[in-house]
């Protein structure tokens, strides 16, 4: 499916309407607050925030750009603009969603567009008329998930790629048995064939998850052989929907009270634990700040754009010193030195 260039000024008129619609004006004290943020960053750390005001609590010394997907929150708009982050808002459109920057409600420029569309099949051109695009694309360029496009098209049309490194076991091919979310070979292999295609990996931003899966084993004979239900997902026998995600605030009160502790697997290069509930196994595969600062160490490998996570709000930030140094060391593991 081709977008043409007369649909893609539909959507910008349409992104304008739903994020600038006729209003209130700016919503800043400082009215420049309200102008668009024009600092270029060199590194980018994009993170997705689903609502509330867990964002008070972001390390904004790292933080270039927020795609806020919760209701619309001016006061999130002045702070990020006040410390030169962008901020991106959702729309609905069609088969998929647009994101768009609005820098003020009212009277609001756009200049920013993220675009996550997915369409039945096929590949896709995206041509739009604004000065920055980015695609969210999936973990492997290799038709992952019946996503077979066009993606150098995509890239040559946009400013930079977000590669959503997670959910990676959305079809389970050789085996039923739980696995990591993001394994670290397996997403290593991702960017690489990103970039075997032609694509500049500088127009690559590494996705990383902040939040595992818990997954209930029909039977469990050791750690990392826990069989699943069979719950095929787009031919794949099986899948990651046998288990529910799980954030990583969560994860960490439960795993030291579990009959494993943090267990580390050196092949997937992640940790997981394992439970026990009414006399049924759990096993829960996630990350921690140990598994994201090695798949970190890709951007400086292949030299890529930056990094985001999904999402912000998966931490908690609550001032228990304990809990402060848990979040602390996973916004740091975005930056190894």
């Amino acid at each position: 499916m081709r977008w043409s260039l007369e649909l893609a000024q539909a959507l910008v008129v349409l992104v304008l309407w739903v994020c600038c619609g006729s209003g209130t004006g700016c919503p800043c004290s400082d009215r420049a607050l309200c102008e668009p943020v024009t600092v270029e960053h060199e590194f980018e750390v994009f993170v997705f925030d689903v609502g509330g005001k867990d964002w008070k609590y972001y390390d904004w010394f790292k933080v270039t750009t927020i795609a806020a997907f919760g209701p619309y929150d001016p006061e999130l708009l002045c702070y990020a603009h006040a410390n030169q982050v962008r901020v991106v808002l959702r729309a609905g459109m069609l088969e998929g969603t647009i994101y768009a920057e609005c820098h003020w409600v009212g009277e609001g420029q756009m200049n920013h567009l993220i675009i996550i569309w997915k369409p039945p099949t096929g590949s896709v051109t995206v041509q739009m008329a604004t000065n920055w695009v980015t695609f969210n694309v999936p973990w492997s360029p290799d038709c992952i998930d019946g996503r077979c496009y066009d993606f150098l098209r995509i890239a040559n049309s946009c400013d930079f790629l977000f590669v959503m490194s997670y959910d990676m076991q959305s079809q389970m091919w050789d085996n039923c048995f739980a696995k990591a979310n993001a394994p670290y070979y397996q997403t290593l292999s991702g960017y690489s064939a990103y970039i075997n295609l032609g694509i500049d990996s500088r127009k690559l931003v590494l996705g990383v998850p902040w939040y595992g899966y818990d997954y209930t084993c029909t039977q469990f004979f050791e750690t990392g052989r826990c069989v699943l239900e069979k719950i095929p997902f787009r031919g794949a026998p099986c899948s990651n929907a046998a288990g529910r995600q799980v954030p990583y605030k969560e994860i960490v009160q439960h795993v030291h009270k579990s009959i494993t502790g943090r267990y580390w697997d050196d092949e997937q290069k992640v940790p997981s634990y394992i439970y026990m509930v009414n006399n049924t196994f759990h096993e829960v595969w996630y990350d921690d700040p140990q598994s994201i600062s090695i798949k970190s160490a890709i951007m400086k490998k292949l030299r890529l754009r930056g990094i985001g996570m999904w999402n912000g709000n998966m931490l908690n930030y609550s001032d228990d010193h304990f809990i402060v140094k848990q979040t602390e060391d996973m916004w740091n593991a975005l930056c190894p030195l």
